[in-house]
């Protein structure tokens, strides 16, 4: 595994200037770790800090049993609210989530196939043979995989089974971006132009581009999660982004569809939470802003939104609970919007479910979004008025990838967790996870693992304990300017030290490598059986540090703290966690380093002919064969990882040698795929 990355990193950038650094993320044998802590038994898996303040009525029946369709943190999410309401439940699993927390969690527990999402979680036959076995009533969907199926919806309709969820009328109408649109319209919600149909093949997508005009938004009709959506600039980048979100949207949705719109370049993500029951009640529970993301993801979520004012926030929540009413929704729904500078704001899509950020909306409001589904499928109506939902404080969440974020922001990264630990004993915390010490990030599945989220009686306090749970990251200022295009606008090559950070860093680098052979030595003396490279009794050694090759003397005395590190090779490389950012740094003695200019240097690997593997993943298409002749940049194969496609092409032009790699192979971070002569 290459790293995890908390999602908020990138936005929060540094650790607080001029603080000693906690216990960091530590890294060993390439994996992220914490400080120990012991394995989870299945009572500490049940404790979590809800932040908020629902109740639960033990004389209100709902459901005997619930099987959970869904997978890590959201399945234990719906599991801890039916634990609470005395619901026993049913987890599903893939034969490599065996030993997972939502299997340990539930009640009970049942495979449903292999790894593969379309042999597993999309599996329905399998689903439902589930169902029968466990005799569960009702399902809920969580999010991703079938939650906004409208077929599986009808089959546990046939089967008299509760879906937990709108109804099916409601899914294909909000489930479907293009229908949705044309609805929103109707009810006189405010669109983006665009084209209201499906785009056949890429011929017609590059005809409709360019009579929107670019930049356009090819995104998959079924789609959500950012899968199957991308950005166009250009005709060649219609029909590669036609070929790739078409594939991606059959990926993760079984659906290849597109539509195509206009992009709003620097918009603001702003969505409102809207509830209905089946008696032709709605609400809508204020907004959250989501407007940090990277790849169309979202990374970073609050609740309320700094940028609304009370007028437009109320516009905007009537058109949404509008839009619910059109179409008779009953569950937990959320209708997104892009908003502009000047406060004008477009419908995006409806998402026919439980959102990933649905926390920061129960934190402000008090509610509790899994109890209120299950209470509106049982049939109850909704217990509260639209007077009655208030904006109690801000809350803001950040997401945990499985990703490395030194490649392009966040290529996904596997591996298994061999530490792990959440700071829920910090106040106004709380964590909802899929994970434990020992868990397996897997490329089937999508790499987000957990969402941190915090609470405060305002915004500064929201932040301010983000910034404590974050460990070595804090967040600065109001971000007032933040759009969709923050992260990659803000920190296209991550941190950049200052000339007092770097001091700070040689200092750091400099103290650990004399801890170390200080250390090495004392345990070394008593055999006697080397020469000590740090000589015990003098005030302070020289040192050469080489830093982004750059070379700095540094001089250390044995005094002061010490610190601690990721990584420390015997040859004087050493990875430190400062700031936020990890960096790489050489440290030798000053002797060690001019006798180092004599060493011969390992040639570095002409990259140009070769192509490697970048990430863990599965070759969905190879483009070439030995003897083809390719230009630099052109495709030559596409690697799926996590749910996301991605083009690998050629460094150079040139004939093709050798190729290591077939369709539907499973390869390796590093492995080689194409030679060229």
């Amino acid at each position: 595994m290459a790293g995890l990355w908390v999602g908020a990193a990138a936005l929060v950038g540094a650790g607080r200037r001029g603080r000693r650094l906690p216990q960091p993320l530590m890294r060993s044998s390439a994996v992220w770790t914490l400080k120990h802590v012991p394995h989870y038994s299945r009572e500490h898996l049940m404790v979590s800090r809800s932040l908020y303040t629902a109740g639960y009525d033990s004389n209100e029946k709902t459901f005997d049993k619930i099987l959970i369709a869904n997978r890590g943190e959201i399945a234990c999410r719906v599991i801890k609210t039916c634990k609470k309401m005395g619901i026993k439940t049913v987890a599903i699993h893939s034969d490599v989530d065996a030993s997972s927390v939502h299997v340990k969690m539930a009640d009970e527990a049942v495979c449903v196939g292999p790894a593969p999402t379309s042999k597993s979680y999309l599996n329905m036959d399998a689903i439902m043979e589930a169902i029968k076995k466990t005799r569960a009533q009702a399902v809920h969907p969580g999010y991703g995989f079938l939650s906004e199926n409208k077929e599986f919806a009808k089959c546990l309709a046939a089967e008299d089974v509760i879906f937990i969820g709108p109804d099916t009328h409601a899914i294909q109408a909000m489930g479907d971006k293009i229908e949705s649109k044309l609805l929103a319209k109707k009810a006189k919600v405010n669109t983006i132009p665009g084209f209201d149909g499906v785009v056949k093949d890429a011929d017609e997508a590059v005809r409709i581009a360019r009579e929107i005009g670019y930049p356009v938004m090819i995104k998959a009709s079924a789609g959500g999660g950012g899968k199957g959506m991308r950005i166009a600039w250009d005709d060649e980048e219609t029909r590669d982004g036609f070929r790739f979100s078409s594939q991606e949207a059959a990926s993760s949705f079984g659906d290849d569809r597109l539509l195509i719109e206009k992009f709003i370049d620097n918009p603001r993500h702003i969505e409102i939470q809207v509830l209905g029951d089946k008696h032709g009640n709605a609400l809508w529970l204020n907004e959250r802003e989501c407007s940090i993301q990277r790849r169309n993801q979202k990374v970073v979520e609050e609740a309320p939104s700094i940028f609304l004012d009370s007028e437009t926030r109320r516009a905007m929540g009537e058109q949404a609970v509008a839009l619910a009413k059109a179409v008779k929704y009953s569950s937990a729904g959320t209708v997104e919007f892009l908003v502009d500078s000047k406060k004008n704001f477009y419908f995006l899509e409806m998402n026919t479910r439980l959102q990933v950020e649905h926390p920061v909306t129960e934190c402000i409001t008090g509610l509790d979004l899994v109890q209120e589904m299950i209470r509106v499928a049982k049939g109850y109506p909704l217990r509260h008025k639209q007077a009655d939902i208030p904006i109690n404080g801000w809350a803001v969440e950040c997401r945990v990838y499985a990703e490395d974020p030194y490649k392009s922001f966040g290529l996904p990264s596997v591996g298994r967790l061999s530490q792990y630990q959440e700071p829920i004993h910090l106040p106004g915390v709380r964590v909802d996870s899929g994970i434990q010490p020992g868990s397996d990030i897997s490329i089937y599945y999508d790499p987000m693992i957990s969402k941190l989220i915090t609470y405060g009686s305002d915004r500064t306090e929201a932040l301010k304990r983000m910034e404590d749970a974050l460990d070595n990251y804090v967040i600065r200022g109001k971000n007032k300017y933040i759009n969709t295009k923050f992260l990659s606008d803000v920190y296209p090559d991550g941190h950049k030290l200052t000339e007092i950070e770097r001091n700070q860093l040689l200092a750091i680098a400099s103290s650990l490598f004399v801890a170390f052979q200080l250390r090495a030595q004392h345990f070394q003396e008593h055999e006697n059986s080397r020469v000590p490279i740090i000589q015990p009794q003098v005030a302070n050694w020289q040192l050469s540090v080489k830093l982004h090759d750059e070379v700095h003397t540094v001089v250390a005395s044995n005094s002061g703290p010490t610190f601690s590190c990721l990584s420390r090779e015997a040859g004087g490389n050493m990875s430190i966690q400062f700031l936020g950012t990890v960096y790489k740094v050489h440290i030798l003695t000053k002797l060690a380093a001019e006798l180092n200019k004599y060493m011969l240097e390992k040639a570095a690997e002409d990259t140009s002919s070769i192509l490697r593997s970048p990430m863990p993943g599965v070759v969905v298409t190879v483009s070439v064969k030995p003897g083809d002749m390719v230009a630099e940049g052109q495709e030559i194969c596409v690697i799926e990882a996590m749910k996301m496609q991605n083009s690998m092409t050629a460094g150079k032009t040139g004939k093709v040698k050798s190729v290591r790699c077939k369709a539907g192979d499973t390869v390796g971070e590093g492995d080689l795929l194409v030679e060229l002569e």
